[in-house]
Formats: C-alpha cells, sequence, structure tokens
C-alpha cells in the first residue's frame, strides 16, 4: 500500500492494522514506517487525531 492509502483510512482501522503489525512483525515504529513507506510523523498525527500515542516500551499505540 502506498503511503496515501494509509493516512486517508478510518483511524480506528489504521489503529488496529499498526498495532497488529507492531505486535506480529516490527520491532518498533520506526522500521514498520521505512518498511511499508509511511511518513511517520502523518501516521503518529493521524492516531494523535482520536488520541492514541505511540508508546516505544510497549512498541504499541495506547
Amino acid at each position: 500500500m502506498e503511503d496515501n492509502q494509509y493516512i486517508n483510512m478510518n483511524p480506528n482501522i489504521l489503529l488496529s492494522i499498526v498495532n497488529m503489525k507492531l505486535r506480529d512483525f516490527y520491532s518498533n515504529l520506526s522500521i514498520l514506517c521505512d518498511d511499508l513507506q509511511i511518513d511517520e510523523k502523518m501516521l503518529k498525527e493521524k492516531l494523535n487525531s482520536i488520541g492514541y500515542t505511540y508508546d516505544e516500551n510497549i512498541n504499541q499505540f495506547k
């Protein structure tokens, strides 16, 4: 998927997908963003808009 396809998703669905990928495939958010070609700042802003922030200690958005 291209960057804009993720960013244009419903933020609740995006949250679920990103947390699943972080749990199952990626050791941190930067690696996920690099691999999937997602702008990390835009992703964080999108998920912050629904009240979620990235917690690097547990490697997920909470």
